[in-house]
């Protein structure tokens, strides 16, 4: 059954069992965790750390949609280190972080986990970007695979992968079934694609989705769903035309002040709309 959880991300002001707690009082049946600090970065966390973790996840009824491997604030930004950067090192840093988000997901029950398509792109082609790209996920492809744990590379605005013909092109060179797509909604709106045809059109390799509002401008700017102009239903009849039996995570991450408003706010206003376009979902 699919599940619509909410990214830990818009609570870095708290822990991240405080946020857990707070997104399952809130009436969300799932938790997509950040894996980053000041939640879950990899090498801070001990086996005992997981357990817990597991057992609150447990007392709570929360899944884990994603583990949100997108960020680097632990030792970097938003985006750096990215998986294009012209040293090694760096490059490094990026798929050792990924190795290690993939062990986590396992650990906690999660399918999959979402990383960034590398960028922005400074100083290089976009077809050597593209060939470190490929070459730094030939790195932990055969982890994923060994795990059962999708690797899922979420377009971005102002990313080296930003559109559905992007995404089509990098992801038809892909070998293997354990690297996906995760869709942000947003984002497509973001760069002008229609997100409805966008979804139809890379739907045989989509593992997650991400849900926010956009402005009518098309700002890149995370809004509570029913602020901007997206038409979700139509978005959501799509979705369960084709089948997507994936999982559903809120990303609110600028209402770092309020984060249980903008999350219950969203919720109150997705849930008919789920309804009325006849999705079901757990809880």
């Amino acid at each position: 059954m699919m599940i619509f959880g909410y990214s830990t991300n818009a609570f870095k002001k708290f822990t991240l069992i405080d946020s857990i707690e707070k997104i399952a009082r809130l009436g969300f049946r799932g938790v997509e965790i950040m894996g980053d600090r000041p939640h879950l970065y990899p090498p801070d966390f001990a086996e005992k750390q997981l357990e817990h973790l597991n057992e609150v996840l447990a007392i709570n009824k929360l899944t884990v949609t994603n583990l949100n491997s997108f960020t680097l604030f632990a030792v970097g930004d938003t985006y750096l280190p990215s998986w294009i950067e012209p040293e090694k090192e760096r490059r490094e840093i990026r798929i050792r972080h990924t190795l290690d988000s993939l062990q986590i997901a396992k650990k906690l029950g999660c399918r999959n986990i979402s990383i960034p398509p590398g960028g922005p792109l400074v100083g290089s082609s976009r077809q050597q970007a593209m060939k470190l790209f490929h070459q730094g996920l030939e790195r932990v492809v055969v982890t994923a695979e060994a795990l059962g744990v999708m690797v899922l590379v979420e377009p971005e605005p102002d990313l080296m992968i930003e559109t559905t013909a992007q995404c089509k092109e990098f992801i038809q060179e892909v070998k293997s079934e354990a690297i996906g797509i995760n869709f942000d909604i947003g984002h497509f709106f973001c760069v002008g694609d229609d997100p409805r045809q966008a979804f139809e059109e890379l739907f045989q390799w989509i593992g997650h989705v991400h849900i926010e509002d956009i402005a009518p401008s098309r700002a890149h700017n995370h809004l509570i769903a029913g602020q901007g102009a997206i038409e979700f239903k139509a978005i959501f009849e799509t979705m369960v035309r084709l089948g997507y039996s994936g999982h559903i995570s809120l990303e609110l991450y600028p209402y770092l002040d309020a984060p249980e408003e903008a999350g219950r706010e969203s919720l109150e206003y997705l849930r008919p709309i789920f309804k009325a376009a006849g999705m079901a979902l757990e809880g």
